[in-house]
């Protein structure tokens, strides 16, 4: 026997219902996807700025046709950093971006969110003319000028203070904003104010880093018989403190001592044993009237007694004036260090191969030695650290070659700007610390600078 069917047609409302319900998880997979891509765009540079264009070029159309981010500086004054909207030729690249007026006692929105009310739903623009103050004028142009039907204005709250405000805009009465997305745009407020606040302890703790590392450097000799010049840049990618240093002194002979050097580690306790290694070496230097081979086999001994298991290279160099030539010579030696680059008055450039070992603190029985180089008159000796050179994507003889082109172009500068421009040259990119530190020798009384052989 059969069992009894329903044949009965169904429910038009059924269908109508399972459509909501897809319209509905359509609607919130759209609202996630979206806040994942803002997220990728934050979290993809520690950079404030950049960003913030980022998020703007995902909110762009993805949930508003246009929106804007302005930030509360260091000084408490209010900064429009970014502005974007889906029509680029509606926006001349900033236009609307820059120093806003002072936001005290103003009516407009943006000082109603900044002091803690929003997120806002914005529905009515007055004209510009009707402002009651200069910043709630420049608000009410912006909403002129960009077009707004609707929009809202949301702080940006990270550890319980307000870091500033983003507007986000629809410009057409089909796609209005309704109360319906303040959660979603509170929500993304809440993770750029997180990301601005990270991005401002990062600069907090590299500014904070980089004090203590140049705190651990000394100031060059200003009355010795040869010019000096120094530089120390942090990485730019990271806050952490390194071990690059360097170092100049004169000795009771008449000689200029002349130092670089690179402890293992990128932390603080790398920084404190690059000072301590520095003040060795000093200590060692003034009370051993020893060429440098030996000082710096006297540095490798002591470093494996006090600081085991540590490793660092090194240059230890002198710079002397013989009394028979009159010529400026560098007595030298290098520890599993950079060889040093002699760049002549002419531009010809070589790297100075001698006496070289290997790094301190692995061998202490390793035999130091050290060499001597005469120096053309008016020639440049630079010392410096790996990062200046290095770069994970080459081989090391491309940074060593185009050190050796930036030095040759940079050969009668000003011995500062010689500094200065191989940083801005060579490390603007780099991921380590560079320091460096370069001396330019005096030019004979008889006659011109000559060049030397290759």
């Amino acid at each position: 026997m059969c069992a009894d069917r329903d044949d009965r047609p169904g429910d038009p409302s059924d269908g109508d219902d399972a459509f909501e319900v897809d319209q509905e998880v359509q609607h919130a997979l759209d609202r996630l996807t979206l806040l994942i891509n803002a997220a990728e765009a934050l979290a993809s540079t520690l950079d404030e700025e950049t960003g913030l264009r980022r998020l703007c070029d995902t909110l762009v159309p993805g949930l508003a046709d246009w929106c804007a981010v302005d930030l509360l500086d260091r000084r408490g004054r209010l900064r429009r950093i970014v502005v974007e909207h889906r029509d680029a030729d509606r926006l001349s690249p900033g236009l609307y971006e820059g120093l806003l007026p002072t936001s005290e006692g103003s009516a407009a929105a943006v000082v109603r969110a900044l002091q803690g009310a929003g997120p806002m739903l914005l529905t009515d623009f007055p004209p510009p003319d009707r402002a009651a103050d200069p910043l709630q004028a420049r608000e009410l142009e912006l909403f002129d000028r960009m077009t707004a039907d609707t929009a809202v204005i949301a702080p940006l709250r990270a550890r319980r203070q307000v870091l500033g405000v983003i507007t986000l805009a629809r410009t057409t009465r089909g796609a209005r904003f309704d109360k319906d997305v303040l959660p979603l745009v509170e929500d993304l407020a809440h993770r750029v104010a997180l990301a601005v606040d990270n991005s401002r302890l990062h600069f907090e703790a590299q500014h904070t880093a980089e004090r203590l590392q140049r705190s651990l450097l000394p100031d060059l000799p200003a009355d010795g018989p040869v010019e000096l010049a120094a530089r120390y840049q942090s990485a730019v990618a990271t806050a952490q403190v390194g071990g690059d240093w360097y170092d100049a002194f004169l000795l009771d002979e008449g000689a200029t001592a002349l130092i670089i050097g690179d402890v293992a580690g990128h932390d603080l306790r790398s920084a404190v044993t690059m000072s301590q290694m520095r003040n060795m070496l000093r200590g060692i230097a003034c009370d051993r009237k020893e060429p440098p081979g030996k000082i710096l086999a006297r540095l490798d001994a002591a470093t494996h007694i006090l600081y085991p298991h540590q490793t660092l290279t090194c240059i230890y160099g002198l710079i002397e004036k013989p009394a028979p030539t009159g010529h400026w010579q560098l007595h030298y030696a290098v520890a599993g260090h950079p060889a040093p680059l002699l760049v002549t008055w002419d531009g010809e450039t070589r790297f100075l191969e001698g006496g070289r070992s290997m790094m301190l603190g692995v061998d202490p029985d390793e035999h130091r030695t050290d060499d001597t180089e005469v120096l053309p008159p008016q020639s440049t000796v630079l010392l410096y650290t790996d990062g200046l050179v290095e770069r994970r994507d080459e081989m090391l003889d491309r940074g060593l070659a185009r050190l050796r082109q930036h030095a040759a172009a940079l050969a009668r500068e000003p011995l500062e700007t010689f500094c200065d421009e191989l940083l801005n040259g060579l490390a603007a990119a780099g991921t380590d610390d560079v320091a460096l530190i370069a001396v330019r020798v005096a030019a004979l009384a008889e006659g011109p600078a000559t060049a030397f052989a290759r």
